[in-house]
């Protein structure tokens, strides 16, 4: 099993949990660095279970509703403790759209060019500005054996992000402005140059035709 099954873990570590729940934790808490679909999460809980990681309970509501309500097991306590305080090595790569895409730019047009920089830098500055929402729940930085206060930590390295793709997206657009700005002074010359050579030709033919009688 890879990182999802920890994930998974460490959510039922803090409480119990239903699938629905722990699929809305995955939405609203882990999606800002992990981020899992219905279809994993369920499948997963199942491995889980027949792990002896987890357990689960069913829960009547109503007449006919069940729901499973999930905990975490001793020994998916021990398990997720020994992943949790084993280091890992920094993820260098990742999926990114819109990094992709900003790689094969060069054969867009100049002007789609600044108009997909210019979403991008509306996208950051938007979510930076929900983030720091976010951040506002804080009145102070939570003691370090809260559980608030890893969510700060991570909460925090959020902002940063955002604000280092805001400034390497401004960056972007004002080199991206600055070449737009070079092309246009070279085909300015070279218009120049043509219209001066091609009046230099125009004189020169009119001086070696023959005058009509």
């Amino acid at each position: 099993m890879g990182t999802l099954k920890y994930a998974i873990l460490g959510l039922l570590n803090r409480n119990e949990m239903t699938g629905y729940e722990l699929s809305k934790e995955f939405e609203t808490t882990l999606f800002e660095f992990w981020n899992a679909k219905h279809s994993q999460i369920y499948p997963e809980l199942k491995s889980l279970n027949a792990e002896g990681l987890i357990q689960y309970r069913v829960e009547i509501t109503g007449n006919v509703l069940e729901k499973k309500v999930y905990t975490i097991t001793d020994e998916g306590r021990r398990d997720f403790s020994e992943w949790e305080e084993t280091l890992c090595p920094i993820q260098t790569a990742s999926k990114d759209e819109s990094r992709l895409r900003l790689f094969f730019l060069d054969g867009a047009s100049p002007d789609f060019q600044q108009r997909f920089l210019a979403d991008q830098l509306s996208q950051h500055q938007k979510h930076l500005e929900h983030l720091l929402e976010n951040q506002k729940k804080f009145d102070e930085i939570p003691p370090t054996d809260d559980r608030a206060f890893s969510d700060y930590l991570v909460l925090r390295g959020a902002v940063y992000r955002e604000e280092a793709a805001l400034q390497w997206i401004q960056e972007c657009i004002k080199l991206g402005e600055q070449r737009s700005a070079e092309l246009k002074k070279i085909i300015k010359k070279m218009r120049n140059l043509f219209f001066r050579f091609s009046a230099f030709f125009i004189n020169v033919f009119i001086l070696i035709s023959p005058l009509p009688f």
